[in-house]
């Protein structure tokens, strides 16, 4: 085999993180070279927001993202925020719009996303559909073997992502690389993914199809958004954020009238003597939906024959009904991964290993998981550009 080609840099993942880097360290001068076993890159920005790619969230704040450190993250996004991405949109002439809270989509096509990183990145080298065979390290230097090639640098970027969507190629490759130099790997779960509900909630899952605005919690976090009913669970972005969160043998709490007064059912008992619970629901609710929810609390009559108290504990199990979900869709319907790459081995600033200089971590392979609307972009391009100005 011929002698490998040196580069400053070698970035593992053509995907937002990678891309990213190359662009900023290709900038400075580096000579860059982009390896993916994938055909194309940016495959998860191709799918994202239903085509238009939700880039990133004005409101990308620290607090709004999961991590054993809940810390780390607080550099890289204070030194390049949603606004700086944005500009950098608005400079390649890429319509855009916010649809809500914070969220910037693209007019057009997420093409036109992946575009721009690779025209940001003009002037490195990338290498699709080229699986790699060996990643080695010696004498200061990381070799690295795909194709018929090998290539080496003094700097190697893990930027490969996590095991999230595997139909789009994801793999646990990063982990295995990170160990194998020294890392340590924090747990990887499925994150924003849909709960399944177990034979005990099945009238839940005839419900397939209705969706409702709700308040979704699990612990001491609640979010405002809509939960939907499918043929294996729960699903829709309250439930997706909330999954983050969630963990075996917890149960999760909804919130089905969430803009509705304390006070409302007896109030209505005042008002409307004659109506029924079911009717009463219906008027705030899907019929489906109020139709299973009267079902199981299953108070006959109307409100004047229903005492203050019953009407109270259904005031009380509306805004807080109980589910406890077996599980979860997996990796194959997660948007992301949580935990990952231990951040506990890698300096927040350049996003480089501690104990082995020119190793770096960046993107969804690190233990750093956003909120569901844009958070995770934006932190694929702040972790990309904190590790590519350290190249």
């Amino acid at each position: 085999m011929k002698s490998p080609t040196p580069y400053d840099a070698i970035i593992l993942g053509a995907g937002g993180a990678g891309l990213m880097c190359a662009g900023i360290a290709a900038q400075r001068g580096k000579r860059v070279l982009v390896i993916d076993h994938a055909p194309e890159p940016g495959k998860k920005i191709l799918i994202s927001g239903g085509g238009r790619c939700n880039f990133t969230n004005l409101g990308a704040a620290p607090d709004r993202y999961l991590s054993a450190n809940p810390h780390f993250a607080k550099s890289a996004l204070a030194r390049y925020t949603g606004q700086d991405f944005l500009e950098l949109v608005v400079r390649h002439r890429i319509a855009w719009h916010e649809k809500t809270l914070g969220q910037l989509f693209c007019d057009g096509s997420a093409r036109q996303i992946v575009r721009l990183l690779l025209d940001e990145a003009d002037g490195a080298e990338i290498a699709l559909g080229s699986p790699i065979r060996d990643v080695s390290y010696a004498d200061g230097q990381f070799g690295v073997t795909f194709g018929d090639r090998t290539a080496s640098a003094p700097a190697l970027v893990i930027a490969t992502g996590g095991p999230a969507i595997p139909k789009l190629g994801a793999t646990g490759f990063a982990y295995d690389l990170a160990r194998k130099f020294g890392l340590k790997v924090v747990e990887p779960r499925p994150a924003l993914v849909p709960l399944t509900l177990g034979a005990d909630e099945a009238l839940f899952r005839e419900l397939s199809g209705v969706a409702t605005p709700v308040v979704a919690r699990c612990g001491k976090v609640a979010f405002a958004e809509a939960a939907l009913f499918t043929h294996r669970g729960l699903s829709g972005p309250a439930i997706l954020q909330i999954s983050s969160y969630w963990k075996h043998g917890a149960s999760v709490g909804i919130d089905f009238l969430p803009g509705a007064d304390p006070g409302w059912a007896l109030a209505a008992k005042r008002t409307r003597p004659r109506a029924t619970l079911r009717s009463l629901i219906g008027g705030h609710l899907p019929d489906r939906l109020a139709e299973a929810l009267g079902a199981r609390i299953a108070l006959p009559g109307d409100l004047a024959s229903l005492t203050d108290r019953a009407l109270g504990a259904v005031e009380a199990r509306l805004s807080d009904w109980r589910f406890t979900p077996n599980g979860s869709e997996g990796f194959a319907k997660a948007e992301v991964t949580a935990g990952g790459i231990s951040t506990a081995g890698l300096s927040s600033q350049t996003m480089s290993a501690r104990h082995l200089p020119g190793l770096y971590a960046i993107g969804e392979a690190v233990d750093v998981t956003g909120w569901l609307g844009g958070y995770n972009f934006q932190w694929a391009w702040a972790s990309g550009v904190a590790a590519g100005r350290s190249l």
